[in-house]
């Protein structure tokens, strides 16, 4: 007698059950999908051919291929191929659509001639959340990271790449031709072949130039000096790795702090985080519905002009100030050792004289204060101050909101432990469920389609835990 659980004979008959429903249990989250899309006006939020054609072939209501893509997402297909296999094998995905198998042509076009509409049922979820109360807190966490587009690093070209691969080629064929002058000089044994060979190398490194010249044609007359080739809206972006990149696209979050659900998201193709503060800021006000927030954020966000405009618009920022002094390394005094009185309107330095003001300039679009003391040229510890006769002190005109912003953030040591527990697990699980691959469509608008379905599976798993299978349901269906 066999130690193992044993097998059942292929050959034995079954009874199964006489209906799908008794596949799917109550608390099977794939019902979730089914009450929250009954749930959506579709024709509100956007879809096409939300009402038939009196004529033609009938086609899938917008409702069964957005069950679709919101089960393969939810479960981490996010291929249109893998969703057809699925549609014709998975007793839960028959369940969900009553047995309907769209082929993949359909399903892909479904979601690259929608990416407004669903976008918007993203949103409209986060509204749901706010009905449900859910919102108490009007703190969030901002944070950005780059994904991966459909399109190879070989295949973006900056100005830096091309010029780096059009010196390359030029030494390759300066290589060439001097092997054949060798051979032509019967200095190196040579055969026919090997020269026709390389006259060949030749041509086809010649080619390559040619088009690498309408490549940067085409280059330089783009607004960033960039261009991809596989998906056009791809950029090349660098990534926290030194001297590494990634060429796709920079994702913005803003994950609220209480229940970490992602209430404002946007696909950018810009690389830097310095001017995305404000505009997550509002997309994550208004998705709360309040009045008040206060906004988190590292230090890729900090920009005084993003902060002031923040201020003014009734936003509490909290991002710790970027270091980029080189004094406290060369172990001399750096600005945080002067201390500025706004009833002098001056500094006092550590030897306790104090600068004053001296004339405004305008750098990049800002007007920047300069300060210094008469008393640094007889000043005891000049040398630990400064290089020069005297040590110079900018301010800029509106600094005081970054002082105000720096005490509030001293008042809150915690702050930023709290924005990295809240705002990185959400991209850390999303490129989980993506893999290597990460975006699987082309252009700005369908990967942003495209992450709207990622951050409303995240939410939607985010709900399940947080109430449970069954109340959601019965939330969805109130």
């Amino acid at each position: 007698m066999s130690r193992f659980i044993e097998e059942a004979s292929r050959s034995q008959g079954v009874l199964l059950p006489e209906t799908i429903e008794e596949y799917v249990a109550e608390e099977n989250p794939v019902r979730v999908i089914d009450a929250f899309v009954e749930a959506l006006d579709l024709a509100k939020l956007g879809f096409e051919r939300v009402e038939p054609e009196p004529t033609g072939r009938p086609g899938y209501h917008p409702a069964t291929m957005l069950k679709i893509y919101l089960y393969g997402y939810l479960n981490r297909i996010q291929s249109s191929r893998r969703l057809e296999q699925e549609a014709h094998r998975n007793l839960e995905l028959m369940w969900l659509v009553g047995r309907l198998a769209p082929d993949f042509k359909t399903l892909a076009d479904f979601r690259a001639e929608n990416t407004t509409a669903i976008r918007n049922v993203c949103r409209e979820f986060v509204v749901l959340c706010r009905r449900w109360n859910l919102f108490t807190e009007t703190t969030v966490a901002i944070d950005g990271s780059k994904f991966k587009a459909v399109n190879h690093r070989d295949r973006n070209f900056t100005s830096g790449k091309m010029a780096t691969r059009m010196t390359l080629i030029e030494q390759s064929i300066a290589e060439y031709l001097e092997q054949l002058e060798r051979m032509d000089r019967r200095e190196t044994p040579s055969t026919p072949h090997q020269a026709m060979r390389l006259k060949e190398r030749i041509a086809t490194l010649k080619d390559e130039m040619s088009r690498l010249e309408g490549l940067k044609a085409h280059m330089e007359v783009s607004p960033d000096q960039q261009i991809s080739l596989t998906d056009a809206d791809a950029r090349s972006m660098a990534s926290q790795g030194k001297g590494t990149g990634v060429v796709g696209y920079n994702v913005q979050t803003a994950v609220e702090t209480k229940n970490h659900l992602i209430v404002a998201h946007e696909v950018t193709n810009v690389g830097s985080d310095r001017h995305q503060l404000k505009r997550m800021s509002e997309q994550a006000r208004e998705a709360l519905g309040s009045t008040e927030l206060t906004a988190l954020a590292d230090r890729g966000y900090y920009s005084g002009e993003e902060i002031k405009a923040c201020t003014d618009a009734g936003i509490a920022p909290l991002v710790p100030k970027v270091l980029t002094s080189n004094s406290k390394a060369a172990g001399r005094y750096d600005k945080s050792d002067f201390v500025y009185d706004a009833a002098r309107d001056a500094f006092r330095c550590p030897a306790g004289e104090y600068a004053t003001r001296r004339y405004p300039s305008v750098e990049r679009g800002m007007v920047i204060h300069k300060y210094w003391p008469s008393a640094c040229p007889r000043c005891a510890l000049r040398a630990k101050c400064t290089t020069g006769t005297h040590r110079r002190i900018s301010r800029w005109e509106h600094e005081a909101v970054l002082d105000d912003m720096q005490r509030r953030l001293d008042d809150r040591p915690m702050a930023m432990q709290q924005r990295r527990s809240t705002a990185e697990h959400p991209f850390a699980t999303i490129k989980a469920w993506m893999g290597a691959t990460h975006f699987l469509c082309r252009g700005l608008s369908r990967v942003s389609a495209e992450m709207s379905l990622h951050v409303l599976a995240y939410n939607l798993k985010r709900m399940m835990k947080i109430m449970g299978t069954g109340p959601l349901i019965a939330a969805l269906r109130a």
